[in-house]
C-alpha cells in the first residue's frame, strides 16, 4: 500500500510526500528484517530435550522429586542402609533386613505383579517401627508425605472396609473413594503403613491378601488400583510382653545370642497364633 502511495505521489508531482513514504517503507523493511533474523536465530538454535526435562515432567506427574529420578537405581539401592540408619537409633539388623528385601524386589527377584516389599514390624511402642516406615518413604520416594498410615483400630468393624476401598454405588460417600485406594490411585509410589494390624477385622485381611498376592485392588467404583510400586508395612505389638518380661542386667543369662534366638522363636509362635498361614506366607 505504501509503495502504491509513493508511486502516486511521484506521478502527481508531490515529491516531498513521496520521499516521506519511501522513508517509511525503508523503516518498516528494517524492522521486518530484524524480527526475521531473530526468529531464524531462535529456530536454528539447538533445542534438545534433556534427561532433566524428562525428569522434571515425570516428577510433576508422580510427585517424585527430580533429583531422585536422575539418581541411578544402583547408587540409590547401594547406599540405602547408611542413609536410612542416619535417621534411626539402633535397629541395624532390622534396617539391613528391610533394605535387602527392597533390593531383591527392585532387582526383579520377585513376582513382578506384587508390591516392592511387604513387612511386619514387631515390637513395643517407641522402638522405631513407624520411623523406619517414614524413613523408607523418605529414601525411596524422597518425601515422608509419600506414606499412607491407616490405624487398624478404626477398622475393627465389618462395614469399615468400605472406608478403605470406597462405598459401592448408591451408598453414602460413593463419590469420595476409599482412604487407601484413592491415595494410591493418585500417587502410586507410596509406603503404606497398617498400624496395629492385629486389631483389624478379618475382612481387612482379605483385602490385604489380594494386595500382597496380585498387587492390585478394585475400589468401590470398579477401578483397578495398582499396588506394584508400593511398600506394604504392618506394625504390631504382638510379643511385646515377651520381650519386656526378659530379665535385664546381671540377672540376664550370659549367652545373649541364645536369648535372642529364644525370643525370636517365642515371637514367631505368637505371630502364628494370631494370623492365618496364608497371610504370613505372603509377607
Amino acid at each position: 500500500q505504501l509503495q502504491i502511495e509513493e508511486i502516486a505521489s511521484s506521478e502527481m508531482g508531490d515529491y516531498e510526500k513521496a520521499a516521506e513514504t519511501k522513508a517509511e517503507i525503508a523503516r518498516i523493511g528494517e524492522n521486518y528484517t530484524d524480527e526475521k533474523n531473530q526468529l531464524n536465530s531462535f529456530e536454528t538454535s539447538e533445542r534438545q530435550v534433556t534427561s532433566e526435562d524428562i525428569a522434571s515432567l515425570i516428577a510433576t506427574w508422580t510427585g517424585i522429586p527430580v533429583e531422585r529420578l536422575l539418581e541411578s537405581e544402583a547408587d540409590k539401592l547401594l547406599s540405602m542402609e547408611s542413609r536410612i540408619q542416619s535417621r534411626l537409633v539402633g535397629q541395624q539388623e532390622a534396617v539391613e533386613a528391610v533394605c535387602e528385601a527392597v533390593r531383591r524386589g527392585r532387582a526383579g527377584i520377585k513376582d513382578e505383579n506384587r508390591p516392592i516389599g511387604s513387612f511386619i514390624f514387631l515390637g513395643p511402642t517407641g522402638v522405631g517401627k513407624t520411623e523406619l516406615a517414614r524413613s523408607l518413604a523418605w529414601y525411596l520416594f524422597d518425601d515422608e508425605e509419600n506414606m499412607v498410615r491407616l490405624d487398624m483400630s478404626e477398622y475393627m468393624e465389618p462395614h469399615s472396609v468400605a472406608r478403605m476401598i470406597g462405598s459401592p454405588p448408591g451408598y453414602v460417600g460413593y463419590s469420595d473413594g476409599g482412604q487407601l485406594t484413592e491415595a494410591v490411585r493418585k500417587r502410586p509410589f507410596k509406603v503404606i503403613l497398617f498400624d496395629e494390624i492385629e486389631k483389624a477385622h478379618p475382612d481387612v485381611f482379605n483385602i490385604l491378601l489380594q494386595i500382597l498376592e496380585d498387587g492390585r485392588l478394585t475400589d468401590g467404583q470398579g477401578r483397578v488400583v495398582d499396588f506394584k510400586n508400593t511398600v506394604i508395612i504392618m506394625t504390631s505389638n504382638l510379643g511385646s510382653s515377651i520381650s519386656t518380661s526378659e530379665p535385664l542386667g546381671f540377672l540376664r543369662d550370659m549367652d545373649s545370642s541364645k536369648d535372642s534366638e529364644k525370643l525370636r522363636i517365642s515371637i514367631e509362635d505368637a505371630l502364628k497364633k494370631s494370623f492365618r498361614p496364608e497371610f504370613l506366607n505372603r509377607v
